[in-house]
């Protein structure tokens, strides 16, 4: 289930969305993948991922770092409301085209920070390898819309 949420968030939505926009309204590329990636990998996945972490905050702690102490889940709950910050501010994105480079840098960021803190982490669980995957993919998709 994670894979197939990671999939449809970070890969076939925004994809999907480029290319109809791309077909419908025109517009540089490099500008498409950035709004959509933004939205799709930073504003979907992260929003949800924060109201995940805040309402059941024991299924990251458990699932993602293998942590079953409940005192974790504290911790966890707070990793869900920035993760909820970067969300809205990815998904407001659409409306307000003004947050789409701050969701970008800021996002970009924490991505690149989590990705690298993954890749550091010795005996990752498959959840936690296809979190760093992803993590590091879009990092490298929205550098490479952003300087294009």
């Amino acid at each position: 289930m994670y894979l197939a949420a990671i999939l449809v968030l970070m890969l076939i939505a925004p994809l999907a969305s480029i290319l109809v926009e791309a077909l419908v309204a025109g517009g540089p590329l490099a500008g498409l993948v950035l709004k959509w990636f933004v939205f799709w990998g930073i504003g979907a996945r992260l929003g949800l991922a924060g109201l995940k972490q805040v309402t059941q905050p024991a299924f990251t702690a458990q699932t993602i770092f293998e942590i079953a102490d409940p005192k974790a889940q504290v911790i966890v709950q707070e990793l869900g409301f920035a993760n909820l910050a970067f969300g809205l501010m990815g998904l407001l994105s659409l409306a307000f085209p003004a947050f789409l480079q701050p969701a970008a840098v800021g996002g970009g960021l924490f991505y690149l920070l989590a990705g690298v803190m993954h890749a550091l982490r010795a005996g990752k669980t498959r959840t936690e390898t296809i979190a760093m995957v992803s993590d590091l993919g879009i990092v490298a998709v929205l550098a490479v819309a952003a300087v294009l």
